[in-house]
């Protein structure tokens, strides 16, 4: 298309097209009108084998719920997620969608229309302002004013939000910008001196052999080394190289929420997720490790609650990372390398084979084994009540942690993390840092969308699902087969349960909210001809496989048992020796009696 004469609109789409995008999730105004007609345009003339439009644009009941969709769609494939809303509460909607995204390290490019160059500062209709807006929330926000650069931009941006820390990057594009008509060049991005200079110093700075040496001078040394995988192992597709190193070496791995897949958690030496709601058998291999090994991760506040007391045997501890702002922001590191993380790992792997080290960790790999045996997780299992996690245990016998599964915000959420299995990374979509609750839907459709070969199962609260429930009607409309099951307890559980601990079991606002929904009638209103409801303990096995096996979107209500906690829980700011493992798991320390105060509630 080089030199070819186009529009402002039809060169965003021409560049949406050289990169590769293969769906767009957006919702249509006035200030964007120009581009949607160009998608318009273009998919009436490029098409895919089956016929299907090239580029398909997917339409939403709101913003957010697009944005979620296009994180979904980044995080099970890998590749960036396009967003395109109009102008004004267009782009405000997306706000949420974007700080999730640039708070979890997932690729996003935000297309949104503006008022006219001339009416910018002047409170048009549907005028926001959207650089000052998410200036505070994403990696980068351009403001297109010169039409000539438009190209550049749109190149830019995808360049911005996959390299070096993925994240979200908004495009404001005023509308006299989209009707302009200039000489497509087909090639070319914006200088960005400063960001590239300091990606290029990320991207050569090799592991030398005298940084090997220590590395390897400190495993040697230990007699039980722990791999600590964060979500960046999965953001930088350096799960494999990972593996690699763990099976090579005998190291086992615990990962966070985060990374949950990065290591396949049917292997002996996976350990599952640590932290707050980790299982017991990690966290402990955390307390009794001697050298921690942290890879892609940021020891937050949910995995290392209290600094100074976490990996409290560990003589060293190393630390990969792609953003150097990481290195020792929590807790001191002996050891550490800010590059990109598959190269990293190539490396130390490839020097340990060149000096053939060799050091078996069997006495640890017992102990490792030991602390799943005798920590594993369990619950009440005699409850005439559905318990949440046997309808997951009874799941992960059909999706054999092969699904990829998404999820809202609360107890569900964590009962997820804990119970399902992951094979394989991108198969597990929830929101991590900023809690997002109403994520899981809308994420799992764009996943659908991301991976039309694999099952997609959203595990959902009754709290949670409302924020987004309209895009179950997404879901139906354009006939996704996600699998959508509803953990009803009758409230906002999680906070249930930290006002039994912490607030003397006063529920203000938890226990009184909104019960009215039948949610199976909404299911089917919005198009679901699998809507059902489970409420028998009895009926578990035979819901589940007719739930697992249906095709085309399936909607299930659960109605579990309200009282039924997370577990196992580590108090904020307070140390693994301290979890509280409740009345079905093991534990081998006594919970501390200094529980933290309301303020510290979350």
């Amino acid at each position: 298309m080089s030199g070819k004469s186009m529009s402002g609109a039809d060169t965003v789409i021409q560049v949406l097209a050289d990169e590769g995008v293969d769906t767009i999730f957006g919702y249509s105004g006035g200030a964007i009108l120009p581009i949607y007609d160009a998608v318009f345009r273009y998919n009436d003339k490029n098409k895919r084998a089956d016929g299907s439009a090239a580029i398909p644009l997917i339409v939403p009941a709101n913003e957010q719920g697009a944005g979620f969709m296009a994180a979904g769609y980044a995080r099970a494939s890998g590749k960036v997620g396009v967003l395109m809303v109009t102008s004004g509460p267009g782009a405000t909607n997306t706000v949420t969608p974007v700080r999730d995204s640039m708070a979890d390290s997932v690729p996003l490019v935000v297309i949104c229309g503006q008022v006219p160059t001339v009416a910018i500062g002047t409170d048009a209709f549907q005028e926001a302002p959207v650089t000052a807006i998410m200036g505070a929330v994403a990696k980068h926000v351009f403001l297109v004013t010169d039409a000539a650069q438009l190209e550049k931009t749109i190149r830019s941006a995808f360049d911005l939000a996959r390299t070096g820390r993925p994240g979200p990057v908004v495009i404001d594009i005023p509308k006299d910008i989209q009707n302009w008509a200039g000489t497509f060049k087909g090639h070319g991005t914006l200088p960005l001196h400063g960001y590239r200079k300091r990606l290029r110093a990320i991207t050569e700075n090799k592991l030398s052999d005298d940084a090997c040496e220590r590395f390897y001078t400190m495993l040697s040394k230990s007699e039980r080394p722990l791999i600590y995988a964060g979500g960046g192992v999965i953001n930088a597709n350096a799960s494999k190289v990972m593996r690699q190193f763990a099976k090579e070496y005998g190291v086992p791995v615990t990962t966070t929420l985060m990374a949950l897949g990065a290591s396949d958690t049917n292997h002996p030496l996976a350990l599952h997720m640590l932290g707050m709601h980790g299982v017991a058998s990690a966290n402990y291999a955390v307390e009794d490790c001697d050298f921690l090994i942290a890879i892609g991760a940021r020891f937050d506040d949910r995995v290392a609650g209290n600094p100074a007391r976490f990996a409290p045997r560990a003589k060293n501890i190393a630390q990969f990372d792609v953003d150097s702002a990481e290195i020792g922001k929590v807790k001191r590191v002996d050891w550490h390398h800010v590059g990109i993380l598959n190269a990293a790992l190539t490396d130390i792997l490839e020097y340990g084979r060149s000096i053939k080290f060799d050091k078996t960790f069997e006495t640890w790999h017992e102990e490792i084994a030991a602390l799943k045996s005798e920590y594993a997780m369990n619950y009440d299992r005699n409850s005439d009540l559905i318990q949440p996690y046997a309808v997951i245990e009874e799941i992960n016998k059909h999706s054999k942690g092969e699904a990829i599964i998404s999820t809202g915000v609360g107890q569900h959420q964590m009962w997820a993390a804990q119970y399902f299995d992951f094979r394989e990374p991108r198969l597990w979509l929830t929101s991590g840092s900023m809690g997002t609750m109403g994520f899981g839907l809308p994420a799992a459709i764009g996943a659908q969308f991301a991976r039309p070969d694999k099952v997609v199962i959203d595990i959902d609260g009754d709290a949670s699902i409302r924020m987004n429930i309209g895009e179950l009607e997404t879901a139906t409309t354009y006939n996704q087969p996600v699998k959508v099951i509803v953990l009803n307890n009758r409230g906002d559980g999680m906070v249930r349960q930290w006002q039994k601990l912490y607030f003397n079991g006063r529920m203000s606002g938890s226990d009184k909210s909104l019960h009215a929904k039948d949610f199976v009638k909404s299911a089917e209103a919005d198009g679901f001809k699998f809507a059902k409801r489970l409420d028998s303990k009895e009926d578990i096995p035979a819901m589940i496989r007719a739930f697992m096996d249906f095709k085309g979107p399936a909607f299930l209500e659960v109605i579990i048992d309200q009282d039924a906690g997370v577990y196992p829980m580590v108090g904020p700011g307070q140390s693994y020796e301290n979890m509280i493992t409740g009345d079905f798991i093991k534990s081998r320390s006594k919970p501390s009696d200094d529980t933290p105060g309301a303020s510290e509630m979350f």
